[in-house]
């Protein structure tokens, strides 16, 4: 044992800590909500920084926030895209994440109906049923344009769907209203005439990168590569418009116009994590504790506070 230990010794010279083995792989999830990462997907600039170090880049399909959040917890992706609300949930309920990157401010949520429902305003939606994906930012959306109008989630008949069969439930008239994501909202709103019936800009939190919490405590240099190339997709879609539409395009098979739409919605001039995200976020926050969905002992500020890492935030003109 002892000549096991002292060969051990001088494999590391004094002072120098053996540093853990780089993963094979990086996962990352992509989404339509989430556009800089979609083009990140499609030029390979991932792929490109990591080859020369022997890392593959394997990317996920995620369909909303909480299905991004649940692949995080479950060790499914390394990176996912979420809400910063729904994060902030996610986080209070046990999901070791943190928040490192901005890729969009978007108006990406409100509530749509059909033009013959005579829905006007959340208080008509007493009663009705209204389509919703859990653990997402159009579903604190809702929660709180309910909370405005002096009502919850019971006063309404929530139907638990995910954001493309939320449209399509709208569109058959299964539902009355719908918590809407872009780009489906777009098109329906395009291709349907539906009436987005209250919109809150404000309201609607960031979109952000996320990262599992061990992931960037054993490979902060990755996290750090992986920033750079959103950094190098969001200076990209910035300059070449037209290739960041086509490339919703193809991802989601909707057409031009509808991405127009999405597209005039979504602000990635601001990708540091700092005290803008940090004020929505816990605004959000402190809505849903007083609606009891986040548990009334909760530090809401501490919260937002373990959830948001500005030390991966990107160099300007890195």
């Amino acid at each position: 044992m002892a000549a096991g230990l002292a060969l051990a010794g001088l494999a590391f010279p004094l002072g120098q800590v053996a540093r853990a083995e780089e993963p094979k792989e990086i996962r990352l999830d992509w989404a339509t909500y989430n556009p800089v990462g979609l083009l990140l997907k499609e030029k390979g600039f991932l792929e490109e920084a990591l080859a020369p170090r022997g890392i593959k880049v394997r990317w996920v399909q995620s369909l909303g926030s909480n299905k991004a959040l649940e692949f995080l917890n479950a060790g499914a992706i390394d990176f996912g895209s979420a809400a910063g609300a729904a994060a902030l949930v996610a986080r209070i309920n046990g999901n070791p994440i943190k928040a490192i990157y901005a890729y969009s401010r978007p108006e990406w949520t409100a509530l749509v109906t059909r033009k013959d429902t005579g829905i006007t305003k959340p208080a008509d939606l007493k009663g009705k049923r209204v389509a919703v994906t859990r653990g997402t930012d159009p579903h604190i959306f809702l929660i709180r344009a309910l909370q405005g109008a002096g009502l919850t989630e019971r006063d309404a008949k929530l139907v638990l769907l995910q954001h493309p069969d939320g449209r399509t439930a709208l569109d058959r008239g299964d539902v009355d209203a719908w918590a809407g994501l872009d780009p489906m909202m777009a098109a329906a709103e395009i291709e349907n005439g539906d009436v987005l019936f209250y919109r809150d800009a404000a309201a609607n939190t960031w979109g952000l990168l996320d990262v599992r919490e061990a992931f960037a405590k054993e490979n902060p240099d990755l996290v750090r590569v992986v920033i750079a190339a959103y950094e190098r997709a969001r200076a990209y879609a910035l300059a070449n418009p037209q290739a960041l539409s086509a490339a919703l395009v193809a991802a989601t098979k909707l057409p031009e116009p509808v991405i127009a739409r999405q597209l005039e919605r979504n602000d990635l001039s601001q990708p540091a994590i700092g005290p803008a995200q940090a004020e929505s976020i816990k605004a959000a926050g402190l809505a849903l504790q007083q609606a009891g969905v986040i548990p009334a002992g909760t530090d809401v500020a501490a919260a937002v506070d373990g959830l948001l890492d500005p030390s991966f935030n990107p160099v300007a003109g890195r």
